[in-house]
């Protein structure tokens, strides 16, 4: 990264803390903020016949936004919470496009940050089409660090797993 780009992302860079359960972006909402995860966990999730279905769980070190909201600038598909209490640096929409078209080496960034992207989507798609309950959590519990799948309330990684909490309980008792 350029000096140039350093110092004005140092400028434009801010914080923001988030209590546990907070909603950071709601469904129908436009989420102009790109996130990066300092301390804390957060999730996506979407509402369906009044049940709660997480969609993603990220941690630290790792960025956050509603992609639909943010890169679309269209309104979110999804609700994203802090599932712990989170602090976080973030970039504004349009300084990130800013970014994009002043500094060369920023589109080296973004094509970095759209493969961890892809990768972590392959993880989910690749998760969602295992059959078995127990396999899944299998799948998960080796492709996931493990501080990281203890920390995560168990209604939350049931969902992500598609599977009932009662069904987490027993295979997690294996």
């Amino acid at each position: 990264m350029g000096k140039e780009l350093k110092s004005y992302l140092g400028e434009k860079i801010k914080s923001c803390h988030f209590q546990k359960n907070e909603i950071v972006s709601k469904t129908g909402e436009t989420c102009n903020r790109l996130y990066l995860i300092k301390k804390g966990m957060v999730r996506g999730y979407f509402n369906n016949g009044g049940i709660d279905i997480t969609t993603w769980i990220d941690s630290e070190n790792e960025v956050f936004t509603s992609i639909t909201g943010f890169f679309r600038n269209q309104p979110s598909r999804e609700n994203i919470q802090c599932i712990e209490e989170t602090y976080c640096d973030y970039l504004e929409y349009e300084d990130y496009k800013y970014c994009l078209q002043r500094f060369p080496e920023m589109n080296h960034i973004s094509r970095i940050m759209l493969e961890e992207y892809y990768m972590l989507s392959e993880h989910r798609v690749l998760l969602a089409r295992i059959p078995n309950a127990s396999n899944r959590l299998d799948y998960f519990l080796e492709h996931s660090k493990k501080a990281i799948a203890d920390r995560i309330p168990r209604k939350y990684l049931a969902s992500f797993l598609a599977m009932r909490p009662e069904t987490l309980s027993r295979l997690l008792k294996k």
